[in-house]
């Protein structure tokens, strides 16, 4: 029962529903409840956590019996109130479970009751001075353990209790011994995530600013005084100096005692930039991504929490950091798609650190050379202030690039087996002579794309997915690229009987062999993600080839991704057209982006570059525009056809996904679906389909998909949350609600 002086609260709860729950906290517990208390609340029959989100009036729920809280689980708020409200507007925005959106922005373990949300501490212990040999001698002699402890600290520095636990029994007590002696002193580790700067050498410093760059940072800075919301893109060529403007403006915000969030589209692929930052700003520096444990993650957030870091560096989650008073919020190629999650969840960070900036009242800075259509006709039409660096930085010149024509460069066709040109293999050959080094992009995995049968002409396709099975030479099988199914390379095709099967195709895997073959004396390193599946390989493969210890990197657009090796060349890209015919209206930009960026690894150092481009469509004005850095002519070509054809920035986008076991069912569903969006709809939104999806069955579940297109979001969203309420979804079923979708497949 309650009574008058229980209070009424909103709370999100940790679980897939649409809606939040009020509940009671009795008078008898002890201090007000404060928006952003992790509390613990019931859930049907179990315990789930919540956030308190909000105070509520008990005037309409006089005739309802509300259930209490199960108990406040920290005193103090874990979000602020700006985090809240920034995260009410991606719930309403991206149509999600207000729980699930809210608990998107905290680690894992703060959805689980019962687990703690502290991170364990970490001690590290290391000797208070320099002991002179005859103050260990009485030592030695009453407390040999001491002393051998002593030993160790003294010839490898402070070092972690844990590890000296290992030791054998009693070492905990022996420290404590020491410590009383005033000999050892212990202390909270404390570190970047382990970034390691001393395996991976920085571009060379840039000491003096361009007239751009200081042109930019002023303005960046202004804005910062101001303390006022301003958003900006910062529009320059890769290699002119953007990193150096990000760090700069991020130290102005440190001096005037605020915070920074600095978002890169995937961490791991940027070991350069972690280096630099961590190497800028030190302990200040805490990383968020999800390739950290989760103790780790754990002891990042409290650090930032705490406010003994300042700068939150991570992927898309990181526009989450538990910072107040954040002054600037950096996102690093705002073009990158990773910035969506495209799943379950679907959030843009990009998008979300412009709405974070603004309820901080913050400059937030989109930094890229080839900027996405959407993002640059914001800026002409001033919704963000266009920076511009049209130069790179130590007066350097921009590589050239060529087009080799595939139709006219393999005439052969023993030659076509070979997945580097002529033209291209004589440039290795001269840069591998005068001792410089190549990087070669090819995006796709894998040593052959799939096993043909010569009789019945099918091929081997995955028991689960609509795709078929890539040829790993390495594992000596075939293999799912999305739901992982491995099946040995077959003799027999299972279609036909027939023994005449053939391993068709290319991929970076293939590459590497031919190089090596090709090159005997080549050091080779491969980067994809099955080369770097180990934890914090694909740092140790980025160190060793910027220390100059390989000549070629093969890789997919995992090359592609912002590192600065002065060393590097040439540049060849096997196969510029792949990704030209993907049913994606943003196939041509992706293209696009991809060829100019992985260009730009090229002659950042003392030497000039040179980009050999080689492609079956060497007239595809996409692939003309990239060989002419010309982003200026592709925006206007692209931006006409995107108007012509209704798409973003022209109109608004949603992608209505469904999918279930069955085909018939997610048929059936679908078209359900499209009905209720028309009707809801009114005829202020535009739906095409159903149809089945280009990746028509996944992970053993049938998809179709329909998109709807609105002059007005609001249309969009208010449409969509019509259906959420009213449609029935049939049991094993799924339904996605994708607003300002970046997956199309």
């Amino acid at each position: 029962m309650s009574s008058e002086k229980d209070v009424f609260v909103q709370v999100a709860v940790a679980a897939p529903v649409r809606k939040q729950f009020t509940y009671r906290i009795p008078g008898s517990y002890p201090g007000a409840p404060r928006v952003g208390q992790l509390v613990d609340v019931p859930f049907g029959k179990k315990s789930r956590r919540g956030i308190l989100t909000g105070l509520t009036s008990n005037n309409e729920l006089e005739d309802i019996e509300i259930k209490p809280l199960s108990g406040l689980v920290t005193a103090e708020p874990v979000l602020s109130e700006v985090m809240i409200d920034t995260l009410v507007w991606a719930t309403n925005y991206y149509l999600a479970p207000p729980g699930e959106m809210i608990f998107a922005a905290l680690p894992p373990s703060f959805k689980q009751p019962g687990k703690s949300i502290f991170p364990a501490q970490h001690l590290v212990v290391g000797l208070t001075g320099e002991p002179s040999p005859e103050s260990l001698v009485p030592v030695a002699k009453r407390a040999p353990l001491q002393a051998r402890l002593l030993g160790e600290l003294a010839n490898s520095g402070p070092v972690d209790v844990a590890r000296l636990a290992g030791m054998g029994s009693g070492v905990r007590q022996a420290l404590r011994a020491l410590e009383k002696k005033g000999l050892v002193r212990f202390a909270q580790r404390q570190d970047c995530s382990k970034v390691r700067t001393e395996d991976l050498p920085l571009p060379e410093e840039i000491k003096r600013l361009t007239d751009a760059q200081a042109g930019a940072l002023d303005e960046l800075n202004a804005a910062q005084d101001g303390e006022a919301y301003a958003a900006f893109l910062l529009h320059g060529v890769t290699g002119s100096g953007k990193t150096e403007v990000y760090l700069r403006a991020i130290a102005h915000a440190l001096d005037r005692s605020r915070n920074a969030i600095l978002l890169v589209p995937e961490i791991s692929l940027t070991p350069q930039l972690l280096s630099r930052v961590a190497a800028r700003f030190g302990l200040l520096v805490a990383v968020l991504h999800s390739g950290l444990s989760s103790a780790e993650r754990l002891h990042e957030w409290w650090r930032l929490r705490r406010g003994e870091a300042r700068v939150a560096l991570g992927a898309r989650s990181a526009v989450f950091a538990p910072l107040c008073n954040v002054g600037i919020i950096v996102v690093d190629e705002e073009h990158d798609p990773s910035y969506k999650q495209s799943e379950r969840l679907p959030y843009n960070g990009r998008d979300l650190a412009m709405v974070r900036a603004r309820e901080e009242r913050a400059v937030v800075v989109m930094g890229t050379a080839t900027p996405t259509v959407e993002s640059y006709s914001h800026a002409i039409a001033g919704r963000s202030r266009l920076l511009r660096l049209a130069e790179r930085v130590h007066e350097r010149p921009m590589p050239t690039i060529e087009v080799i024509d595939l139709k006219k460069d393999l005439p052969d066709p023993i030659e076509r087996l070979h997945t580097v040109s002529r033209s291209l293999a004589e440039a290795l050959a001269e840069t591998l002579d005068r001792g410089e080094q190549a990087i070669l992009f090819l995006n796709r995995r894998g040593f052959s794309s799939f096993a043909l049968c010569k009789d019945c002409g099918q091929s081997i396709r995955c028991s689960n997915c609509s795709v078929a099975l890539v040829h790993h030479r390495s594992e000596r099988r075939l293999r799912c690229h999305y739901c992982g199914l491995s099946i040995p390379v077959p003799k027999i095709c299972p279609a036909c009987g027939s023994g005449r099967m053939q391993l068709l195709g290319l991929g970076t895997e293939k590459c590497e062999d031919e190089v090596r073959r090709r090159f005997p004396g080549a050091r080779v390193l491969r980067l994809d993600s099955d080369s770097t599946a180990r934890r914090g390989s694909v740092q140790r493969r980025m160190a060793k080839f910027a220390r100059g210890e390989a000549d070629v990197l093969v890789g997919t657009q995992m090359v592609t991704k912002g590192h600065d090796i002065p060393g590097v060349t040439l540049v060849g890209v096997l196969l510029a057209d792949l990704g030209l015919n993907l049913p994606d209206f943003r196939a041509h930009e992706r293209t696009f982006q991809l060829l100019v960026q992985v260009a730009g690894r090229a002659g950042r150092g003392k030497r000039p570059g040179r980009v050999i481009i080689q492609t079956f469509l060497p007239q595809h004005e996409c692939i003309v525009l990239a060989t002419r850095q010309d982003f200026e002519g592709f925006f206007k070509r692209e931006l006409r056809r995107r108007e012509a054809l209704g798409y973003p920035p022209a109109k608004k986008l949603m992608l209505v996904r469904v999918s279930h076991p069955d085909r018939g069912a997610t048929s059936r569903f679908a078209s359900l679906v499209a009905e209720d969006l028309r009707r809801e709809g009114k005829g202020r939104i535009t739906v095409l389909g159903p149809a089945e999806s280009p990746l028509a069955r996944l992970r053993d579940r049938f998809r179709w998909q329909m998109l709807v297109k609105a002059q007005r979001v609001r249309d969009l969203l208010s449409t969509a949350a019509a259906v959420q309420q009213r449609s029935r979804v049939p049991a094993g079923a799924k339904i996605l609600f994708d607003v300002d979708p970046q997956d199309m497949l």
